[in-house]
């Protein structure tokens, strides 16, 4: 092996989990989070050279993983959906439903809930535990449009999560 690729190989090993772990939040599949971490791995590595020697590979490949997955869910979408002249109707009860759930699979629903920018600060922010500053530049905006997004996330989970209700504060010193 070279230097490089065992320099490669020990970051997959350190991050790896992670890297899955933030996989399965946007994507709220545990083999879909999988597949988004690996294919985010395989774009690093013809730039694993030059992205490891200006020091942010973790950084990269976090971008990559939310650009690959925002263009993943339009095309999955259209691959999903279809137009019905009436929907179905529901055979559960929402509330109930989430009672009966693991903790994981509550947060995979919470989640699901949120429109994809809320999703991606809400798993960067709490998830991953990343700042503010570090969350907008994983996804290319201002800290106002992370905290504006954690707000408006917040509220919406507060609807169908009781639970999570209150006022966080970043434990980083600044409010959401």
């Amino acid at each position: 092996m070279t230097a490089t690729e065992d320099t490669f190989a020990e970051f997959v090993r350190h991050r790896q989990v992670e890297l899955v772990r933030m996989g399965w939040a946007l994507t709220g599949d545990r083999q879909l989070g999988e597949d988004l971490a690996q294919t985010a791995l395989q774009r690093l590595w013809p730039r694993w050279d030059r992205v490891s020697a200006r020091g942010e590979p973790y950084a990269y490949v976090q971008r990559t993983m939310i650009n690959l997955w925002s263009s993943w869910r339009g095309r999955r979408w259209r691959q999903l959906e279809r137009t019905v002249e009436a929907l179905p109707d529901r055979q559960s009860d929402d509330e109930g439903d989430v009672d009966r759930l693991d903790t994981n699979d509550e947060v995979d629903r919470w989640l699901a809930r949120l429109a994809p920018r809320q999703r991606a600060v809400v798993t960067l922010r709490f998830l991953l535990d990343l700042s503010v500053e570090e969350t907008a530049g994983r996804l290319g905006c201002s800290s106002g449009t992370v905290k504006s997004q954690t707000a408006k996330a917040l509220e919406h989970l507060r609807v169908f999560a009781p639970s999570i209700a209150g006022d966080p504060t970043d434990h980083r010193g600044g409010t959401t």
